[in-house]
């Protein structure tokens, strides 16, 4: 792809910042639900796109941030390879600039870490129309590495993130799923007797009396872990095809659990918090340290539980945003949130408000 595409959206962002025009960076728009508000004239990302390298022996992939997710995902999965971190695209159309900007993972999460994990090196575009590159494209080559995963989360709120390069992991040799019927409390304290044994558990998920817990890994270690998993805990092996398709669902939120309008908050804990007594109904991932709750409790409430247990709690999806969607900043980590976001976007054209009002 011609370098024009990129020359045109610097354009595009030197106008705007001069002008005091405030922009709204997107790609295939998936994420729009996510963030506390849209604003500004749209800039689409999807002209800059294309895999500018991979490597597929160094397991290092380097895209723009228009390229389709489904495209970079298809590339590496010709190679046995895939993004380790699972990332949701809730749409057809999402973009691999959204995946960084939004900062989510999937299932294997828990295993393997989450997007900022694999992020080696990006360039942005700030306000000037500079293109300003960070980090590197091979592993070891770590300098600038804490800003590249700066951008991991920012929702494109300090510049147009114009390309990312990532580390990629081969696929498991063997992938089996189980599941067992266990209670809610009982389902967190067996994910923790879990995590401290060499078990190569690469998912899990509790939803209604199910657990499901998803063992990857060489075709030897999933083979005696499955078998322990039936002897001791009477778990059941899931159809092949039908896990696929569970750990898909429950990745882009296509469960039941999701669908309808009640407020999804999603709670991010210590995985040994105790089980909440919230009204609503909970589904526990990561091992019990992510816990989506559909519910109408009262979001001060939601948030001093989180809070007194060690995490956080983001009003995920909502059609009412006054309460927040994020947690509010202590005024000392907000004074530094206004200083990175000065030095990026000074006058703050890019997505204004779409983390805080105050950014």
């Amino acid at each position: 792809m011609s370098a024009q595409a990129l020359d045109e959206l610097r354009d595009r962002i030197r106008a705007a910042n001069a002008a005091r025009t405030p922009l709204r960076i997107h790609g295939g728009s998936t994420k729009d639900f996510y963030g506390q508000s849209l604003g500004g004239e749209p800039l689409d990302t999807r002209s800059w796109s294309g895999i500018v390298s991979f490597e597929p022996t160094e397991l290092v992939v380097t895209a723009r941030c228009g390229t389709p997710l489904s495209d970079l995902q298809a590339a590496l999965a010709e190679q046995r390879q895939m993004l380790a971190f699972e990332p949701p695209a809730f749409g057809a159309k999402a973009t691999i600039g959204g995946v960084v900007a939004a900062g989510l993972s999937g299932p294997r999460r828990v295993s393997a870490g989450s997007v900022r994990d694999f992020v080696l090196g990006a360039s942005l575009v700030d306000a000037d129309g500079e293109l300003k590159r960070f980090g590197g494209q091979v592993m070891k080559n770590v300098a600038g590495y804490d800003i590249s995963r700066l951008l991991c989360g920012s929702l494109g709120i300090l510049g147009l993130i114009a390309e990312v390069s990532l580390k990629v992991l081969p696929l498991p040799a063997a992938e089996r799923t189980l599941a067992l019927e266990i209670g809610h409390a009982d389902a967190l304290q067996q994910l923790n007797r879990w995590a401290g044994q060499p078990l190569p558990i690469s998912a899990s998920a509790w939803l209604e009396g199910r657990l499901s817990i998803r063992l990857s890994g060489a075709a030897a270690a999933v083979d005696a872990a499955c078998s322990r998993f039936e002897r001791e805990f009477s778990a059941v092996l899931v159809d092949q095809s039908d896990a696929a398709w569970f750990w898909s669902a429950l990745r882009e939120h296509q469960l039941a659990f999701f669908d309808g309008e009640m407020p999804l908050w999603r709670l991010s804990l210590p995985s040994t918090a105790p089980a909440f007594a919230l009204d609503g109904a909970q589904l526990l991932e990561w091992g019990g340290a992510l816990r989506w709750l559909r519910s109408q409790a009262d979001a001060l409430e939601v948030r001093r539980l989180a809070a007194a247990a060690g995490g956080s709690a983001t009003l995920f999806r909502t059609s009412d945003r006054s309460a927040g969607v994020f947690d509010a900043l202590s005024p000392m980590v907000a004074a530094l949130h206004r200083r990175i976001k000065a030095q990026f976007d000074p006058n703050g054209i890019f997505n204004p408000g779409r983390m805080y009002p105050e950014l």
